[in-house]
């Protein structure tokens, strides 16, 4: 630490991102980036716009993006909030929403941007643990609370819930404001968006970074009754501006319009997760019914980290927590056929105790 740090700087656990080595020939299935590139249409989107210049500002709204969103979804334009990156989107609605009185509720094992941000928001946070089969006990969440937000499906275990279920969590909670964190819902789920109108209390994010290969753009974004974005929109507009750059906010609507390329996509995404599941399966491997474009997978016979360790040297990159419940886990995000099948080679060539 520093004498010139503030107070809190000292308190802080940063966020670990997923690891992004320069490692050549790498089968990196450690981030849950989408293995298809983005549509033509996007690049297109791109080429235009800095051909165009980018001496100007971009829009601070950036209406046309929400605009599309809005077509997209079957809402209005004022009920969609844009952002950079869903991690953004989510840091302001921790700071807009979240804090209240009452402790906020989420998850054991979920997300670990949720545990910084009360951090770093200074937002008291229950975690509430997820059952013996890694899933969301809504009888558990049946108790007083500021907040709530949970990712559906959650990450890192994959495992959904349904419609049906979110609309009780909501309805459960009218008094407070519940945020579902859908980064993954393209691969399995069904979207919570249809619910907004009848619920004044809850918020739906989403991202561009999965579904739609717009990891490297960062654009993610939060559906809601007006006065949740209108939240939002003071948040960000204390903070900066123009969280979106032209280029990011072409490329956006550009992927958000192109509704056949994204279904082509997911839909091999999804096949793809099916086999792999099958083939862990029978190497031995326990894996979670995932709605998510990755797995979470333990091996009953040999520890987490060795698995972890033993695929890195042979130049496939898994992820690892060593944390408690869950370090015998690995997160494997789905990659092309091929990247997955060289998995499972390799998996096929550790030790006995994992075959």
């Amino acid at each position: 630490m520093s004498r010139y740090w503030s107070p809190i700087v000292d308190t802080l656990k940063p966020y670990v991102a997923g690891e992004q080595p320069r490692i050549r020939n790498l089968v990196k299935l450690n981030t849950n980036e989408n293995p298809y590139g983005p549509s033509p249409k996007v690049l297109a989107a791109i080429r235009a716009a800095a051909d165009d210049g980018l001496r100007l500002y971009p829009d601070p709204s950036a209406t046309v993006l929400r605009e599309a969103i809005a077509a997209r979804f079957g809402v209005q334009p004022d009920e969609v909030f844009a952002g950079n990156g869903s991690d953004e989107v989510l840091a302001h609605t921790f700071q807009a929403l979240l804090k209240h009185d009452k402790p906020l509720l989420y998850p054991d094992i979920t997300y670990s941007f949720y545990p910084t941000y009360s951090r770093l928001y200074d937002i008291e946070a229950v975690e509430i643990p997820l059952d013996e089969a890694f899933r969301i006990r809504l009888a558990d969440y049946d108790r007083s609370c500021g907040a709530i937000i949970i990712p559906n499906p959650n990450a890192p275990t994959g495992v959904g819930l349904s419609l049906a279920e979110i609309e009780t969590l909501v309805a459960g909670h009218a008094d407070a404001p519940v945020v579902i964190d859908e980064a993954y819902i393209d691969f399995g789920g069904e979207t919570a968006v249809g619910l907004i109108s009848r619920y004044p209390n809850l918020l739906v994010v989403q991202t561009l970074s999965k579904s739609r290969s717009l990891a490297g753009m960062r654009v993610g974004f939060a559906l809601g009754q007006r006065p949740l974005i209108d939240a939002l929109e003071r948040v960000k507009d204390s903070f900066n501006s123009y969280p979106l750059d032209r280029l990011a906010q072409v490329a956006a609507t550009a992927a958000v319009e192109d509704v056949d390329w994204f279904e082509t996509c997911r839909q091999k995404i999804i096949a793809t997760r099916e086999r792999l599941t099958g083939e862990l399966e029978r190497l031995g491997f326990e894996v979670l019914p995932s709605q998510a474009n990755f797995v979470f997978a333990r091996h009953p016979d040999l520890p987490g980290v060795e698995v972890y360790a033993g695929l890195r040297a042979e130049g496939v990159l898994v992820r690892h927590w060593n944390k408690p419940r869950i370090a015998d886990h690995l997160r494997i995000s789905i990659g092309t056929d091929a990247e997955c099948e060289r998995l499972i080679e390799v998996l096929k060539s550790l030790p006995p105790a994992a075959k």
